[in-house]
């Protein structure tokens, strides 16, 4: 599910940065969205031990005496497969179910990109007032993309480039105020407008709604590049950088444990009995593991990951919530 999320968004760059591309925008942002959809579920996923179902959108089946049926089943579709759940119940199972921490501003982000995907079958983009938009857009939402996937599974885009081309590039102008075609068109900008007056004055963060990048040429010194040395010797001491990958095994904080805890038990508290049972299974590398921060920094802070099969072991001092 990773891999296709990479891959989707990758191609989202690419057919952007083509240089002659008739319809850039629309294919970027239903691509993009794809990505980001792909993202969720594959977090979904990681926090539900790979469980297909957690992915199944369910509901209460109509019955032969046409009442509801009390437990949900998987939706189907057309064909009798399960359907899936979509980009925004992916990210309320996420943030809600899991209590995974996400900015705000992903969210807002990921809402008017969709906003531009479902709205695109209707745009003559010839309006560079939008593309300019749509770009601003683009790199916040591939900065976000970065910043997440980096945190849930690792540094697995290091050897990707994760840039929009700037519209520089592709034509000459700095400002364009643009001749908006149709209604459609500025519907939508205007939704984004009036969603970035709440991001006024805020800093450039780790996580952005939009950003707008500013390009300039400028003639370059042959003394200002910097000194690079390559060698061939095989006696040379060889450099590797890697990275544990224990994400699967280990997909938990502290904050996810004790929200699916809260959402298990009818009787749990977050106090000392909770904290002391907490501390003692820790010390079990089959559902905890405490992993440095900063991995080039052996004494730098620390963190501990679960695994979710510790449940089972608060099953044993806590009264489940009967379904």
């Amino acid at each position: 599910m990773l891999e296709k999320s990479i891959a989707a968004i990758l191609s989202a760059i690419e057919i952007y940065n083509k240089p002659d591309f008739k319809y850039r925008e629309e294919t970027f942002s239903v691509l993009c969205i794809n990505a980001w959809e792909l993202l969720l579920k594959a977090k979904v996923l990681n926090l539900a031990s790979n469980k297909l179902a957690s992915l199944y959108a369910m509901e209460h089946k109509i019955l032969k005496t046409g009442k509801k049926s009390s437990k949900k089943r998987p939706k189907t579709n057309r064909s009798g497969n399960p359907l899936s759940i979509n980009l925004f119940e992916a990210y309320r199972i996420v943030t809600e179910e899991y209590g995974v921490k996400i900015d705000k501003a992903v969210n807002d982000n990921l809402t008017a990109l969709t906003e531009i995907r479902d709205n695109s079958i209707h745009f003559v983009n010839e309006d560079m007032l939008l593309s300019l938009k749509i770009q601003e857009l683009g790199s916040a939402s591939l900065q976000n993309y970065l910043h997440l996937v980096s945190s849930w599974f690792g540094d697995v885009l290091s050897g990707y480039n994760f840039y929009l081309m700037p519209l520089s590039f592709f034509r000459n102008f700095n400002e364009v105020p643009g001749v908006l075609l149709n209604a459609s068109e500025k519907k939508v900008l205007e939704y984004i407008k009036k969603t970035e007056e709440s991001y006024d004055g805020k800093s450039i963060g780790d996580y952005n709604l939009t950003l707008r990048i500013d390009v300039k040429f400028q003639k370059v010194k042959s003394t200002s590049g910097l000194p690079v040395q390559i060698t061939n010797d095989p006696s040379a001491t060889a450099v590797f950088l890697s990275e544990e990958d224990f994400t699967d095994k280990y997909p938990w904080d502290y904050d996810i444990l004790s929200t699916r805890l809260s959402k298990r038990y009818t009787d749990f508290k977050m106090n000392a009995s909770y904290h002391k049972i907490r501390k003692k299974l820790e010390q079990d590398s089959k559902f905890a593991y405490e992993r440095l921060l900063n991995p080039k920094n052996p004494n730098g802070g620390k963190k501990t990951f679960y695994n979710p099969n510790i449940q089972k072991e608060f099953d044993k001092h806590y009264t489940k919530i009967s379904k």
